[in-house]
């Protein structure tokens, strides 16, 4: 029976980034990475936007986020290794009345040193050929939507390439001798007593107990520490030893369509925002539709998060749902952008987010050599890096890990027990 020092379920882009950390501060521990698919990130970390933007009110977001994308530039730049990073800036749009409440969180954010500018809403119109007030539309009253007042551009945000991500974390993996077995499904978590009496049906309630490794259906893996990473499959892991994780599914749909057109293509290459030349990664007044310009597909994301009435539903194989966009997204859209009326869609896929709904952080904890890691709620490409090495530093008991750029972060304040996360006001 093989034994490791550790095991991790889940080659997706949170499991890679903590195997990647582990090896590099313990480069003689012997780690195995097993993920049920047939390739690393193709789970939900290939189903992503892949967008990431480092302008958080939190403290706690703005550390994991800034921290992860200064680390996506160290590898491109200084590593050679190329992430097509693009900095397409974000541009949030704001009605009237969000925009008084957001406007002292913005200052406030300013005045830490963060970087955004604004736009009023005839620039936004001469720059985007958009409709700023929808509200003389009688079907836009009837939806509920709202004229947009201002607009808010971050310039520090933009899109990765997250194949190439996954690709240069599992290189590097396997450079530093950890092994990575794919087509392996975990069945469930071993569990042994602490100190083996050699009876039949050990654990014991009375005997204190440790995970010890996995059963899966290539055999099984013994190991000192067992790290579950594999999202919104985690629990039903975590759930067979009694550990909770907050940790819920919920289905995340994205709409892809061609700038076929050259009012689509003005669009898409709209100047004047970015280096890039394009138009931004946009998010409309609520309900807030967002647009990501897809510039190497020559094409538009189009999707939306929705809740309530959003069911917490676990499904391996998602599916888009194509009414949701044609009398959802689509009626919303060409409200704003009437440059989408007629189009037809070029692309279509769904994935999940393992969503935190208390609030919405990740959550990094370890309870009887079980290590949790995951709860990403939809951020985990954007914060992967961050995470990798505080769940490297909880393995090795230490009490702060270091983050890219020499910055500290305490490893209990992601933990379930003695959690400190600030909260989030600007919130898409």
């Amino acid at each position: 029976m093989a034994q490791y020092d550790a095991v991790i379920v889940g080659a997706g882009i949170v499991g890679l980034a903590t195997a990647y950390h582990i090896k590099r501060e313990r480069p003689n521990d012997r780690i195995l990475i097993v993920d049920k698919m047939n390739a690393a990130g193709q789970g939900n970390t290939a189903k992503s936007a892949a967008m990431f933007r480092c302008f958080f009110y939190s403290p706690t977001n703005l550390t994991l986020v800034d921290t992860t994308v200064e680390f996506f530039k160290h590898v491109q730049n200084q590593l050679g290794v190329d992430l097509k990073l693009k900095w397409t800036g974000y541009l949030w749009l704001f009605s009237k009345e969000r925009f008084k409440v957001i406007e002292p969180i913005l200052r406030s954010m300013g005045e830490s040193g963060l970087e955004y500018e604004l736009y009023e809403a005839d620039r936004l119109a001469d720059c985007l050929s958009m409709k700023t007030k929808v509200m003389e539309n009688e079907e836009a009253q009837m939806m509920g939507l709202t004229d947009v007042e201002k607009g808010v551009f971050v310039p520090k945000a933009g899109a990765i390439d997250i194949d190439l991500l996954v690709q240069f974390y599992e290189e590097e993996i396997k450079k530093m001798g950890g092994e990575i077995r794919y087509n392996t499904k975990v069945n469930r978590i071993l569990v042994e007593p602490e100190e083996s009496l050699g009876m039949p049906s050990e654990p014991f309630f009375w005997q204190d107990s440790k995970a010890a490794g996995i059963e899966t259906n290539r055999g099984t893996f013994k190991a000192k520490k067992t790290i579950v990473a594999a999202g919104v499959w985690s629990n039903s892991l975590l759930r067979g030893v009694g550990v909770f994780a907050p940790m819920e599914p919920i289905k995340r749909q994205l709409f892809s369509v061609k700038a076929s057109t050259q009012s689509l293509k003005q669009l898409l290459n709209a100047k004047g925002f970015s280096e890039e030349n394009c138009v931004p990664f946009t998010i409309l007044p609520e309900p807030s539709v967002y647009l990501k310009p897809a510039l190497e597909e020559d094409a538009f994301w189009l999707a939306y998060g929705d809740h309530f009435p959003r069911a917490f539903k676990l499904e391996d194989d998602p599916q888009p749902e194509e009414n949701y966009y044609r009398y959802g997204i689509y009626q919303v859209i060409t409200k704003y952008f009437p440059q989408f009326l007629g189009t037809q869609l070029y692309g279509s896929w769904a994935g999940q987010y393992a969503l935190n709904p208390l609030d919405g952080q990740p959550v990094i904890f370890e309870e009887n050599n079980l290590l949790v890691v995951g709860s990403c709620s939809g951020s985990g490409n954007m914060k992967c890096d961050a995470i990798g090495r505080i769940a490297a530093a909880l393995y090795q008991d230490e009490e702060y890990a270091m983050l890219y750029g020499k910055k500290e972060f305490r490893v209990d304040d992601l933990s379930m027990k003695n959690r400190d996360v600030k909260p989030e006001k600007l919130i898409i």
